[in-house]
């Protein structure tokens, strides 16, 4: 069985990999010829759908130190909204557990803050929390992040530890243990498949939440005003390098908070229930 799953997973990997260079060239030769700009000799005037190539060279040209100081406030924004967003989630899932009335409110906050646009309600953060100083993260883009992965992890986190088994419940009862040691004991190690998995979905959302809070919480960079300016000069080279650029890293954090997940709970990635 080891054999077979490892096989399994060079073969996914292999696969991947073979159809990430089909679309990259499926892509160049697009934007070569169909999507070219008319009358453009080829490797000439960057188009609308400029070529692979194109997009790498304007990244080189621009630098590890332009892209990195913009960067890292993005990822500063979103790793803040992160843990506050996945932390009030995974405590108002304990609440609802240790205090079952509470359930009702907690439900209505979860689904008003899936419910709500982030484009909608941006602009109403960015004047209650006011601009930042210079280079420093934006309140909007962390409460964007946070706001984000609230309602996936909430969600996540409560069907993971309903789904405690019934009997191990009962002998912590029997047992005079109470909902506190119901909810350590069982319930939150039940919950961990699902509250990791939760958890890596939420990297991306909170990478994108940040992103769209820069557009209008008044920073002075970031990947956000990035793409605003790119878009605005007319770089396109750089605006679609930019979105890859942050595409490739949410991807990044998606596959490395799953690899945590795998190492926390291998009973789930072995298929074992316990």
């Amino acid at each position: 069985m080891g054999a077979i799953r490892r096989w399994s997973a060079g073969a996914g990997r292999a696969s991947g990999a073979l159809a990430v260079v089909a679309f990259v060239s499926l892509w160049w030769l697009a934007t070569a010829t169909v999507l070219a700009p008319v009358g453009r000799a080829p490797g000439g005037e960057v188009g609308t759908f400029p070529t692979p190539g194109q997009i790498v060279a304007k990244l080189v040209e621009d630098g590890a130190a332009f892209h990195w100081r913009n960067l890292s406030l993005t990822l500063a924004e979103a790793g803040q909204g992160y843990l506050w967003g996945n932390g009030v989630a995974l405590l108002l899932a304990a609440l609802v557990l240790l205090a079952p009335r509470a359930e009702g409110v907690v439900t209505q906050v979860a689904v008003v803050s899936y419910s709500v646009p982030t484009v909608a309600i941006g602009p109403v953060v960015a004047l209650v929390v006011g601009a930042p100083a210079t280079g420093e993260p934006s309140g909007t883009a962390v409460f964007l992040a946070a706001m984000s992965v609230f309602f996936t992890t909430l969600t996540g986190a409560l069907a993971g530890m309903r789904a405690a088994d019934r009997a191990s419940l009962d002998l912590v009862t029997v047992y005079g243990g109470t909902r506190w040691h119901r909810l350590v004991k069982v319930q939150a190690v039940a919950a961990l498949p699902s509250i990791m998995t939760a958890l890596r979905i939420a990297v991306p959302a909170a990478f994108l939440g940040a992103i769209i809070g820069e557009y209008v919480g008044q920073v002075d960079r970031g990947l956000g005003p990035v793409m605003v300016n790119a878009q605005q000069s007319l770089e396109v080279a750089r605006l679609w390098g930019v979105a890859l650029l942050s595409g490739l890293v949410a991807g990044a954090g998606f596959v490395l908070v799953g690899r945590l997940g795998a190492l926390v709970t291998p009973w789930a990635r072995d298929g074992r229930t316990s």
